[in-house]
């Protein structure tokens, strides 16, 4: 017969893990996070994480929640409550974000929610889109003589809200979700003295094989060259500073694109 310690245990509450999923690409999760996931009972993940990433928690039961662009998506206030019910229900619960909990994830909302219930909980980071897109077309975003701050921000607002003055600042500025206002928020820029020569990116699905990439000047962003190219339903970062313009030594073949680009 169970004690009523052991009755006890059997009912606390189990442990949260908010894990960081990467850019998208499945062997780009931390090993810890992989491990945590081949651990878990059951997995809340966000909608773009692909079935690749999934892989590693064959075991778990898996509910899908989370945001995807142009389609009905969970109301977070919904799914802070799905988190803590499992939570009483299971030893081991994960939440799997993409890129990292942290940046643009409303971790802090899932977080305090927790806390109030009095469950445990751990972070585990993941790689951010804009260091993988970085990555991805072999441009820094902090060069020395020419970048040495990066500002990371999202335009997520109406299309007439668009609010450049602090991100100008930057040497180097990363939007994310800014598709839909790319060449309002490249107007701005302008209009605030960012030279109409900046390189200025579009990464989308960035490590995935999807991946796509293509380089403008802030001037054609504006114009709505950026926006003409996009595909509207692929993950995209806006990416824009001379730390992401050409170096010297690339070879540039006669479509202007070097050839680390050109695979992408």
């Amino acid at each position: 017969m169970n004690s009523p310690q052991d009755k006890a245990k059997r009912h606390a509450p189990g442990k949260v893990y908010l894990i960081g999923a990467g850019p998208g690409a499945a062997d780009l999760i931390t090993v810890r996070g992989a491990r945590l996931l081949g651990e878990a009972e059951v997995v809340l993940h966000d909608a773009l994480v692909s079935p690749e990433m999934l892989a590693w928690c064959p075991q778990a039961e898996l509910i899908e929640v989370g945001k995807r662009c142009g389609q009905r998506s969970t109301a977070q206030l919904f799914i802070n409550r799905q988190i803590v019910d499992l939570a009483g229900k299971y030893a081991r619960v994960v939440r799997l974000k993409g890129g990292d909990p942290m940046l643009f994830g409303r971790a802090d909302e899932e977080l305090q929610a927790l806390e109030a219930a009095g469950i445990e909980y751990e972070v585990v980071p993941g790689i951010t889109a804009a260091l993988a897109a970085a990555s991805a077309i072999a441009r820094p975003l902090t060069k020395r003589g020419v970048s040495r701050s990066v500002a990371f921000a999202t335009q997520a607002k109406a299309a007439d809200e668009v609010d450049v003055d602090a991100d100008v600042k930057a040497d180097t500025i990363v939007y994310y979700m800014g598709r839909d206002q790319a060449a309002r928020i490249a107007a701005q820029l302008i209009a605030r003295g960012k030279p109409a020569t900046t390189p200025a990116w579009v990464v989308e699905a960035a490590t995935t094989p999807r991946q796509r990439s293509h380089q403008f000047t802030l001037r054609e962003m504006a114009a709505g060259e950026a926006a003409a190219w996009m595909d509207p339903v692929q993950p995209s970062l806006l990416m824009i500073g001379e730390a992401l313009g050409q170096r010297e030594t690339e070879a540039v073949p006669a479509d202007g694109r070097p050839d680390a680009i050109r695979a992408a």
